[in-house]
């Protein structure tokens, strides 16, 4: 196993549709559409391009594709152009990158809780 680069357990690719519920144990790469609620241990990466209208519950997400949901990340989550945004995100750490679309509302709260 390599040390320089976080093993993804788990990729949904460009072209991939999935409608349901999807649970995580490790790091996900999210580069296709998703419709339903999404579930990982450790990290969510939406790519660009990736299309989801889902909740999204991690402990960190990285997004720089379309998402519409709520959002709640245990320790950050990072919004990187292109992205666009809808919805609430509650995080103790938040970065927006200049020329995101971002509509929405977010809950800041302490990591503890």
């Amino acid at each position: 196993m390599q040390n320089s680069e976080k093993d993804i357990s788990a990729i949904i690719e460009e072209g991939c549709k999935f409608e349901g519920n999807l649970s995580f144990n490790g790091v996900a790469r999210i580069a296709g559409i998703v419709n339903g609620s999404i579930f990982s241990n450790d990290t969510v990466i939406v790519s660009e391009g990736a299309i989801i209208n889902a909740d999204v519950n991690a402990n960190v997400i990285l997004i720089s594709g379309t998402v519409k949901g709520n959002i709640k990340a245990s320790s950050r989550v990072e919004i990187i152009k292109p992205a666009r945004f809808e919805g609430t995100i509650t995080t103790p750490s938040l970065i927006v990158e200049e020329g995101v679309i971002f509509h929405g509302t977010t809950k800041m709260r302490d990591q503890e809780n």
